[in-house]
């Protein structure tokens, strides 16, 4: 297509401008196919009636018809019933049409072209010549003259039914004994009498024309079956009478020669000729023969042909029109994918715009068979969501693959509905049936440890909670049932097992190791710098995320648009990359419009005064823990260093608490994360000066609490780090 269009145009880069209308001097008529080209443009709009203009369009040579309506010869070699200005050889015409069918010509009428004149032409003179024939023996052919015809036509359909009689009546005068047989037998009456009786009714037209009797003659007087009857007298007047005179009977030997005198008739029938040329009757064929119209017509004919090579260019150029059009469009959607990566425009897979779960997704492709498209597609390693389409107004139905290239798949699943907006605007009701999951964002993958594990929890507190349920629904059984058998004599219960002593000292031994590992850990953190603290949890997350992250980044550099449209029945030859950058701009999160706000307030949000309280209650705890610790050092001091470890455990979980409470609060209030986190932070870096942790690291530059202060006098608090001297 591509070697063509340039090979008929001065400029390749014409192509690449589009455009409904291409100007008459971008042919290029140095080259004869171009020049052909712009002979039959410049033809056709003499057509048209813009014999001045300077471009031709794709509208000019989309409707043919109208183009030749207006003119006789158009070059197709087809000329209608008014191609001519003698209205005999236009009737000519007009009566081929009727005989033997037509052409449609390039103007939309029908028409004749040389095959059909010369069929009609040999139709019309055989059938002139066959009816020769039986006028060279007309007394024989036609022994009735005029009424020959019908009187024939009069014996054909009465012939079986006679040579049947005439046979069951030498067969009776065979052996009368098959009389009765011949002639039915009485029950067969009996059939036809429970009926409704009709004259032409089918099973009393197949009993016998007559009675059945030995050497017995058709009468015309007596009784005749009744199904008959009317065949037989039309028979006797246009038949027996003409060749026999009036009868009332007709003989074997009368009906034979009645039989011979239309057998030259019948000869002649059986070679008929020019069935076609029959409607129009001999004497008009004989006209049309001897009238000489078949060469006037040829004439036409030749004179419509002289056109061909400027009138059949036009489909060239119609087709010319159309790759200056759509063949750029074309390239660069199938090609190089152009318009899918530059975004400039959609590409012609993209069957619209999925929006669910607060995102838009715009690599949407239409497909025939989910399950059939999804066997390939899942190489692509990309998220696809296979969506049922439907429009309620009209009822159309479509199956689509939308691919999630951005956010999560947290309430992706099955069921969920959303809208689809096809390329029209029209909108379609879509809900998912069939999801290929894969990595979505690196963002989801880090996070999905996590995710994953709060799952975990949520699921075996749901196990516990349903086996708690199952267990309380047991015993409101059992008290049912013993109130219920109250008189019957108890049974004796059995004895509850005793707790085994091995197990009482499993479990101090292991909330004991629970307790040292905390206390560890928070004992390794307090003996920390400041600044490694946060890289300690940092490389705490890394850690967890990582193996997720680098599996997820894998993915996501593979993701390939190429199974998706060879399982639409493309055949891509490459790898159509969707990296990372790429694939987030194909499906877009929602976000706050630029300059709007929330109102956040909600009046039926839950009481935060308990979430208050639960706040207050750790700081109180926090009071008093310090309190405690400065009582026991003040009084006992090696009490207060028995209890030191036990104090340090309570200490984070304090903590947790308060941070728990202040994430809820925060939650609560909707108040941005950023304040939320600067609150936690100064919990944490308040909890860290109380005990002492910031105090290690700038020694002497910061107040010490009571606690650091009676750890220190009680001996249990850690040595501060040695000051580091300068360098020399």
């Amino acid at each position: 297509a591509v070697k063509w269009a340039c090979s008929v145009l001065k400029d390749p880069a014409e192509l690449l401008s589009g455009g409904t209308a291409l100007p008459l001097s971008a042919f290029d008529d140095k080259s004869p196919e171009g020049k052909r080209l712009l002979a039959s443009a410049q033809q056709l709009l003499v057509y048209l009636g813009k014999k001045d203009a300077k471009a031709i369009a794709v509208d000019d040579v989309a409707d043919t018809a109208k183009i030749f309506a207006q003119t006789k010869f158009n070059g197709d070699g087809v000329i209608p019933a008014d191609a001519s200005d003698d209205a005999a050889v236009n009737a000519v015409v007009a009566d081929i049409i009727s005989c033997v069918g037509s052409l449609p010509d390039r103007s939309g009428k029908p028409g004749v072209d040389e095959s059909l004149v010369t069929r009609f032409f040999a139709e019309a003179e055989a059938f002139s010549g066959w009816h020769a024939k039986a006028e060279a023996d007309a007394a024989n052919v036609f022994p009735l003259g005029d009424a020959t015809v019908g009187a024939f036509a009069a014996v054909e359909g009465v012939k079986a039914k006679i040579d049947d009689f005439f046979a069951r009546c030498r067969l009776a005068a065979f052996d009368a004994r098959a009389l009765t047989a011949l002639n039915r037998e009485e029950k067969e009456y009996f059939a036809l009498a429970a009926k409704d009786l009709t004259i032409t009714l089918d099973e009393l037209s197949g009993f016998p024309l007559a009675m059945i009797a030995p050497e017995k003659s058709l009468s015309f007087a007596d009784a005749l079956n009744p199904a008959w009857a009317g065949r037989i007298a039309k028979f006797a007047s246009d038949v027996v009478k003409p060749l026999l005179g009036e009868r009332t009977e007709l003989s074997p030997v009368e009906w034979d020669a009645i039989k011979a005198k239309f057998g030259p008739h019948a000869c002649w029938l059986a070679g008929k000729a020019g069935a076609a040329a029959e409607k129009l009757g001999l004497p008009r064929v004989r006209e049309i023969l001897g009238g000489g119209s078949k060469g006037a017509i040829l004439a036409l004919i030749a004179q419509d042909k002289a056109l061909e090579d400027k009138a059949g260019a036009i489909d060239a150029v119609d087709r010319l029109l159309r790759y200056h059009r759509s063949l750029a469009k074309l390239l660069v959607n199938f090609v190089n994918f152009q318009d899918f990566y530059t975004r400039a425009d959609r590409s012609v897979f993209q069957a619209g715009t999925l929006f669910l779960d607060q995102r838009s997704c715009e690599l949407c492709l239409r497909v025939d068979d989910a399950g059939r498209h999804a066997s390939l597609a899942g190489l692509a390693k990309t998220y696809l969501a296979y969506c049922d389409l439907t429009r309620p107004a009209s009822g159309e139905k479509m199956t689509i693959a939308a691919a999630f290239t951005a956010g999560d798949s947290d309430n992706l699943m099955v069921g969920r509905n959303g809208i689809f907006y096809d390329p029209k605007g029209r909108d379609w009701d879509a809900t998912i049936t069939k999801v290929i999951e894969n990595p979505i964002s690196v963002r989801q993958a880090f996070w999905s440890p996590y995710k994953r594990f709060i799952r975990m929890i949520e699921e075996q507190v749901a196990k516990r909670a349903a086996a708690a349920e199952a267990a309380s629904t047991s015993k409101l059984e059992t008290a049912a049932a013993s109130v219920a058998t109250a008189d019957q004599p108890a049974k004796k219960p059995a004895e509850p097992k005793k707790l085994d002593v091995g197990v009482v000292a499993a479990l101090g031994v292991a909330v004991g190791a629970i307790g040292a590992a905390i206390s560890a850990l928070v004992t390794g953190l307090l003996q920390l710098q400041t600044w490694q603290i946060p890289l300690v949890f940092v490389g705490i997350m890394l850690a967890i995320s990582a193996p997720s992250v680098v599996i997820a980044w894998i993915k996501l550099r593979q993701r390939n648009l190429g199974p998706i449209l060879d399982a639409n029945g493309w055949a891509v030859n490459t790898k159509a990359r969707i990296n990372i950058r790429f694939g987030a701009s194909l499906t877009r999160v929602a976000k706050l419009p630029k300059g709007s706000a929330r109102d956040l307030r909600d009046p039926y949000a839950p009481s935060r005064v308990p979430l208050l309280v639960g706040l207050a209650i750790v700081l109180w705890a926090f009071y008093k823990v310090e309190s405690l610790a400065a009582m026991m050092w003040e009084g006992k001091k090696t009490l207060a260093q028995q209890f030191d470890s036990s104090l340090s455990y309570l200490v984070p979980v304090l903590f947790l608490a308060a941070v728990f409470f202040l994430w809820k609060i925060g939650k609560a209030y909707r108040l941005p994360k950023f304040l939320t986190g600067f609150f936690v932070f100064l919990l944490l870096a308040l909890s860290l000066w109380n005990f002492g942790a910031i105090e290690r690291f700038f020694p002497g530059k910061i107040p010490q609490t009571p606690w650091v202060k009676h750890r220190v006098e009680a001996g249990t608090a850690p040595p501060a780090p040695a000051p580091v001297e300068p360098a020399k």
